[in-house]
């Protein structure tokens, strides 16, 4: 798959905006915590124009793969580390068949943006 570099960077982007929005939701308290609140919306918002951008290149679906299956990895990182919710074995084999799928999209896949 050829695509343009700067494709994978916007990517990149939003899934770190993902990362930030999802994360806050626990912190914000239900939106009773500004701080967290506000990183909810400038992450989510980071995540989803840089996911129009990538778009540009990437057909919508390889996106929202990438963009949902690399979230949910580093958000269950995340998790761990910061609010102590480890994943148990079935947790991990979940994830790592969503990453599975990802990765035969990516090899597979025919589908080009249009």
């Amino acid at each position: 798959m050829n695509i343009n570099p700067i494709a994978w960077l916007w990517l990149t982007l939003a899934i770190i905006g993902e990362i930030i929005g999802t994360t806050s939701l626990k912190a914000s308290k239900e939106f009773t915590v500004l701080a967290p609140t506000l990183f909810i919306v400038l992450g989510y918002g980071i995540s989803f124009y840089f996911m129009i951008l990538t778009m540009r290149h990437l057909p919508v679906s390889l996106t929202y793969a990438f963009w949902s299956a690399l979230g949910i990895v580093f958000i269950t990182i995340v998790s761990a580390m910061r609010f102590d919710e480890k994943p148990d074995l079935p947790a991990i084999i979940g994830i790592g068949l969503i990453v599975a799928g990802v990765v035969m999209i990516t090899m597979f896949s025919k589908m080009k943006a249009s």
